[in-house]
């Protein structure tokens, strides 16, 4: 198990510095790169599957802290897979807005058009304008989405540590006081994550109404 653990790590380690460089790739290449990541994202997850499996098979004094460090190699890989598809939706909305003022660029217009009345300078820049609408309620909808999936994947994880930690207390022999701190503890954690959540959605909506 270990070799695996630690050869997953490293594949971790390996994508989050790829990550950094997707800003920096030309537009022919990115979507190479990111395929290439979400192949190694993939290929992660399968071996956190065989992890999971080693873990459950480890002697009871080893299994715990086994569980957890494989939960954490999850969590880990989970924002990484997060971050990506936010960075596709920023450059999907980038590409649709650049070909909109392409076409816009190369319409032609003849002096009889009516619809020409209005000068070429004004109409160029209210469409930038919608445009940088646009994009800021994009940009602010993938950060809001995001902060969920994340919000979510915590929660899963908070809710399974929370599990093995009663179960190692209850090995332990703890007393019903520090379970009870511990359980409490756990409920404010999930009153925190969902008071997040619906404050997300609410900004959310404010931008997406006013801006609208």
């Amino acid at each position: 198990m270990e070799t695996l653990y630690h050869q997953t790590n490293k594949q971790i380690q390996e994508v989050q510095s790829y990550m950094g460089d997707l800003e920096k790739t030309d537009r022919e290449s990115v979507h190479l790169l990111e395929n290439e990541l979400l192949a190694r994202i993939d290929q992660i997850f399968t071996q956190l599957e065989r992890l999971e499996i080693l873990a459950s098979k480890e002697p009871p004094n080893r299994r715990q802290n086994a569980k957890v460090r494989v939960d954490q190699l999850k969590y880990d890989v989970q924002h990484l897979r997060t971050a990506l598809q936010n960075f596709q939706h920023r450059r999907y909305a980038r590409e649709a807005q650049d070909r909109e003022r392409e076409e816009l660029m190369s319409r032609t217009f003849t002096t009889n058009d009516a619809d020409t009345s209005i000068p070429m300078d004004e109409t160029l820049q209210l469409n930038s304008n919608l445009h940088n609408a646009h994009r800021g309620m994009d940009d602010i909808l993938c950060s809001g989405s995001g902060i969920l999936n994340g919000l979510r994947d915590q929660r899963s994880t908070l809710k399974g540590t929370h599990k093995k930690m009663l179960d190692v207390a209850n090995m332990l022999g703890l007393s019903n006081t520090v379970m009870r701190l511990i359980e409490r503890r756990a409920t404010t954690d999930k009153l925190i994550m969902v008071g997040g959540m619906l404050a997300t959605c609410v900004f959310m909506f404010l931008v997406v109404r006013y801006l609208g």
